[in-house]
């Protein structure tokens, strides 16, 4: 029987990464999970049963505090005693509208750095988690060799990124482009149009977003974005580039029909025409219009549940509402044999996450 194999996870506490460590436990697929994040696990918001792993329930798991921005950092990362096999790398920043200098400290330099350490150590392969949001952003779906056109500064450093990983002599590199991953933990994807629909549930007011019900925001399944990272260790060659999206073809409108079942509320559309002439004189604007109208209510709803501490929120960047689809065919991985379990966006999914949050004393039990 073939030995098990020894994983480095780069920024293991966040989203995915939980949900990765978690899966390889739950499965015995590694000998040695370790894990590097700066952040702490207690203060991470993991679930109680992510929290014993990372603290000791699960003794292939070994938790490294460390800031990958920092080279000596990532030289003690790579300490061990046994040979890492796999680096996954999902560290990086993952807010939006920041400096280019934060982007390239804590994007490009991150994956630069610890590629450069997955070659000294003779690292079998290094998987760079990227983002579709490199395409250009059209109604055709993209796949993995189209136009690169990255539509916000985030996309841009994870596309400068990848092209300094591929240029670095003795990596085994694939890169993987998820389109907007939601499921449990999901704080960024999905989840601010959820947060957003509550307080409209609050407000008993219409929800009304940009654009129209056909704007694509193709998803994919945390869950099938941990089993293709895990897939993609043995499968493919170097070099290789792997979006990852559900066959659901997701817009909108998709989006918006579940929310209304969930919440029991009314929403619809600006239109492409009249969200053309909001956004055309200043989106910051728009942007600023519509946080103000988001968050003081949900600040309210949580105080009136007496939820003191939340890291939800209705907050939308400047850069993610412009008329920018995500449009991403995720089939080409399907050719090695990888099937992926969420063929599309369902109302149970979104209730999971929820329940997720309920239970984390996030979001309020009784709202649903």
């Amino acid at each position: 029987m073939a030995s098990k194999s020894n994983v480095l996870v780069l920024g293991g506490l966040g989203f995915i990464g939980r949900n990765f460590v978690e899966y390889l436990v739950d499965n015995n697929l590694a000998n040695k999970i370790r894990v590097a994040d700066k952040a702490l696990p207690d203060l991470a918001g993991l679930t109680e049963k992510q929290l014993k792993l990372f603290k000791g329930d699960a003794p292939v798991v070994e938790f490294k505090q460390a800031n990958l921005a920092r080279e000596v950092m990532v030289k003690k990362v790579f300490e061990v005693d046994y040979k890492i096999d796999y680096v996954v790398n999902l560290a990086g920043e993952t807010k939006y509208s920041q400096t280019e200098e934060v982007y390239k400290e804590n994007i490009i330099d991150v994956s630069v750095t610890c590629a450069k350490a997955a070659v000294t150590h003779g690292v079998k392969r290094f998987i760079e988690v990227s983002t579709s949001q490199v395409y250009n952003a059209d109604k055709k779906a993209s796949v993995e060799d189209d136009k690169l056109k990255p539509w916000t500064k985030l996309a841009k450093a994870k596309l400068e990124a990848e092209n300094q990983l591929k240029a670095i002599t003795g990596l085994n590199l694939i890169i993987v482009r998820p389109a907007i991953v939601y499921g449990p933990g999901d704080v960024l994807g999905l989840t601010p149009r959820i947060i957003c629909a509550a307080v409209y549930k609050y407000l008993t007011e219409t929800m009304e977003f940009l654009w129209d019900k056909d704007l694509r925001m193709n998803t994919v399944h945390v869950m099938d974005v941990c089993t293709a990272l895990w897939f993609l260790t043995t499968h493919g060659t170097s070099g290789d580039i792997y979006n990852l999206a559900d066959s659901g073809e997701t817009d909108q409108g998709k989006i918006n029909k579940h929310l209304e079942a969930i919440f029991k509320i009314k929403t619809g559309f600006m239109g492409n025409i009249k969200s053309k002439l909001a956004t055309s004189v200043a989106m910051k604007t728009v942007a600023e219009t519509a946080n103000e109208k988001h968050l003081k209510p949900w600040s309210d709803l949580c105080k009136a549940k007496s939820i003191t501490n939340t890291p939800l929120t209705p907050y939308l960047d400047e850069e993610l509402l412009y008329d920018n689809g995500y449009s991403i065919n995720g089939t080409k991985i399907t050719k090695l044999g990888y099937s992926y379990k969420y063929p599309e966006l369902t109302e149970d999914a979104l209730r999971q996450t929820i329940q997720g949050f309920i239970k984390l004393g996030y979001f309020p039990a009784d709202f649903i």
